[in-house]
């Protein structure tokens, strides 16, 4: 989404229903801003159902003060305008009250955003503003202060969260990133402990930038053209179903033995069109575009594995917590489990940095999943479609087994009934 080509009101249309459609706000909570060029700050109205926000609801105060509109700005307007004046580089401002990250308000923690790579990347160092009455001027203060040191990702005590950015898309990246790591731990603490990456580990997987050689095609095949097509739909899928986020997830698939097509590095997910998507083919990627750090990896893996033709990596909130506390993940829940997913392997962080051989050698077409802990979840698979519902089935599973946890002791099916499964639906050992 570019925001220099679009109106902001349509931005803010745009990402409000995002947020609230994503079950991150409510219809009465929750408010977006945007300051143009000229200083106008665009923002949500009051009292205005946040589930059927339209272009002509968003209100304009103009820098003397004057509004345009046909309703009220939101009441939290006095700390939009509080953030824009003490920092000149903010260009957008988020406000919601998302349940996971209300709960650690609530009690007074700041969600560690160590758990995952990118997170404290994306986020920076998280800040907390101490309570103040919603739309007073207090609250604005102590927001502001907290923004004036350089945070841009503020927790608000018994309250929710502010995020800004240089575009809006920024700040929502920011915001769904944080939500997401509170919901992880959260999760993860019905089964365990969840661990925080050291400095160093972040410091080398944010640095990793591997770099392709670039050829320009000299044809897209029909073939090619389909698989393009698919890919986008089952990525805006996996967006849709929380398997994605804006910024995490990736997606290859084989053209021919020696291409490959893979999602771009650094593009919104849900914005991802059939031109994004990037041909890689002998080692070399189409010019003009930027690979996901990963497609070295996945080259390895066609490489190694003719029989696979899919690849995908993601980030689904419940199997993650798995990847976060190090517990293993059974799939001797229900019989589909076992059989779409067999033994998923638990592989140490930095694998698919430092030691890519490791993963090549843990997966399969008999063994089609494996967890890189704080990291992601690999699935691998004939197609598209296969991968995916594996992926999906996957965090289905981890619903299950978390949730067990909370009702009593967890009975999976026994090694007789596992061998049982093996015959009945021909699985081969690796």
């Amino acid at each position: 989404m570019n925001d220099m080509l679009q109106h902001p009101k349509d931005i803010i249309t745009a990402f409000m229903e995002r947020i609230y459609h994503y079950g991150m706000t409510t219809t009465s909570g929750g408010n977006l801003s945007i300051k143009d060029a000229d200083g106008n700050i665009w923002i949500t109205p009051g009292g205005v159902d946040k589930g059927t926000l339209t272009r002509n609801d968003i209100m304009c105060v103009r820098p003397d003060g004057s509004v345009v509109g046909r309703h009220k700005p939101s009441s939290e307007y006095p700390f939009h305008k509080a953030v824009y004046d003490c920092r000149p580089d903010v260009k957008a401002v988020l406000h919601a009250h998302p349940p996971a990250l209300v709960s650690f308000s609530i009690v007074r923690k700041v969600p560690d955003t160590s758990v995952l790579p990118n997170a404290r990347y994306i986020c920076g160092e998280v800040g907390y503003a101490p309570y103040g009455i919603p739309g007073s001027e207090q609250l604005g203060r102590n927001i502001a202060t907290v923004f004036e040191k350089g945070f841009d990702t503020v927790l608000l005590e018994n309250h929710g969260v502010v995020t800004a950015g240089g575009s809006l898309l920024q700040a929502f990246k920011r915001f769904e990133t944080l939500d997401f790591c509170a919901r992880l731990i959260i999760q993860a603490n019905t089964i365990g402990a969840p661990r925080s990456l050291t400095q160093e580990q972040l410091d080398f997987a944010n640095s990793f930038r591997p770099t392709l050689a670039e050829f320009v095609p000299d044809h897209h095949s029909s073939g090619e053209i389909d698989l393009r097509v698919l890919m986008v739909e089952l990525i805006k899928r996996s967006y849709s179903k929380m398997l994605f986020s804006s910024t995490e997830g990736t997606f290859s698939v084989q053209v021919t033995r020696n291409s490959f097509l893979i999602t771009p590095y650094g593009l919104d997910r849900k914005a991802v069109t059939v031109d994004d998507l990037v041909l890689v083919q002998y080692g070399k990627c189409e010019a003009g575009k930027r690979p996901s750090r990963s497609a070295r990896m996945h080259e390895a893996i066609y490489a190694a594995h003719p029989e696979l033709n899919c690849i995908i990596m993601a980030q689904p909130p419940t199997l993650m917590s798995f990847a976060v506390t190090g517990i293993p993940f059974d799939t001797r829940t229900i019989p589909e489990s076992y059989i779409l997913l067999r033994d998923v392997a638990m592989l140490p962080f930095g694998t698919q940095y430092r030691d890519i051989r490791a993963l090549v050698n843990a997966l399969s077409a008999r063994s089609p999943m494996a967890i890189i802990e704080n990291e992601c979840v690999v699935s691998v698979g004939e197609t598209l479609l296969q991968a995916f519902d594996r992926l999906e089935v996957a965090e289905y599973s981890a619903k299950a087994l978390t949730s067990a946890r909370v009702l009593g002791e967890l009975v999976p099916i026994n090694e007789e009934q596992t061998a049982d499964l093996r015959k009945a639906f021909h699985l081969k050992d690796r």
